[in-house]
């Protein structure tokens, strides 16, 4: 079924109104009509089949049924992204939905290039997070903070179990370094500087700040590509973890 969500906590049998947005797209785009079901997620996280209702020129849904989602990931990962120039963050924001990040926080720094990020990019860089948890068929959106300076983000590493700070300075090959890393954490924030790097005095200050330096290897990537390379490194880590419990829930039973 096609995934929409909603504002606020509800129950089974409540009647939800549909924003203008998710109206249009389920009535235009779909072609769904009077009767057709969708699933409908809640802010509580909470999962439903829903029933279209529609009533004049609004769209309605009723809640027929609440199932339970499959379970958490063991392992949150934010993404705290140096603002890319153009629309690369359209991207990022995008992708890292797509790839499971718990957040993408915007940051500026010493080598930014893009700088004064509006209340109307703001708003569109969530509008791209809610569509892409939608067809990619997660339970939750991920927030997109405020955009912050880089001291706010170094401010915020106490928050996490472990932060993961990409520089082409670090020598350690990832495959050594990143299991023992990530292994009894339950929260990791990947650090993504700009298009220029990180300045000296940045990298110094995170590893003051209790970061890991890591590398992505001999290539340099694109801003915009090193968040979403190490996403999917730790998204195939933590699949190959769930699949390894389900082999011995499997045997024990």
């Amino acid at each position: 079924m096609n995934r929409f969500f909603v504002e606020g906590a509800h129950e089974n049998g409540e009647r939800v109104r549909i924003d203008a947005a998710d109206a249009h797209h389920m009535r235009d785009v779909l072609r769904l009509h009077d009767g057709d079901c969708v699933e409908i997620i809640d802010s509580a996280s909470q999962a439903f089949v829903a029933r279209l209702t529609p009533s004049g020129e609004q769209l309605f849904v009723t809640l027929v049924e609440k199932y339970d989602p499959p379970p958490a990931p063991r392992l949150r990962v934010d993404v705290a992204q140096a603002m890319p120039k153009g629309a690369k963050m359209d991207f990022v924001v995008e992708k890292a939905t797509e790839l499971g990040a718990g957040a993408v926080i915007p940051f500026s720094s010493d080598r930014t290039i893009a700088h004064g990020v509006g209340p109307e990019r703001l708003k569109r860089w969530r509008r791209i997070a809610k569509s892409a948890a939608e067809q990619c068929g997660r339970r939750d959106v991920p927030a997109v903070t405020d955009p912050a300076d880089f001291a706010a983000v170094l401010g915020r590493f106490c928050a996490y179990d472990v932060v993961l700070f990409a520089w082409e300075g670090a020598r350690e090959p990832l495959r050594d370094q990143l299991p023992a890393l990530v292994a009894n954490a339950h929260s990791v924030l990947l650090v993504i500087g700009p298009e220029g790097g990180f300045s000296r005095d940045e990298v110094e200050a995170a590893k003051a700040g209790g970061a890991a330096t890591i590398s992505l290897g001999d290539r340099i990537m694109r801003t915009e590509t090193a968040a979403l390379a190490l996403l999917a490194i730790l998204h195939y880590m933590t699949a190959e973890e769930r699949s390894a419990q389900h082999d011995r829930r499997s045997k024990s039973a």
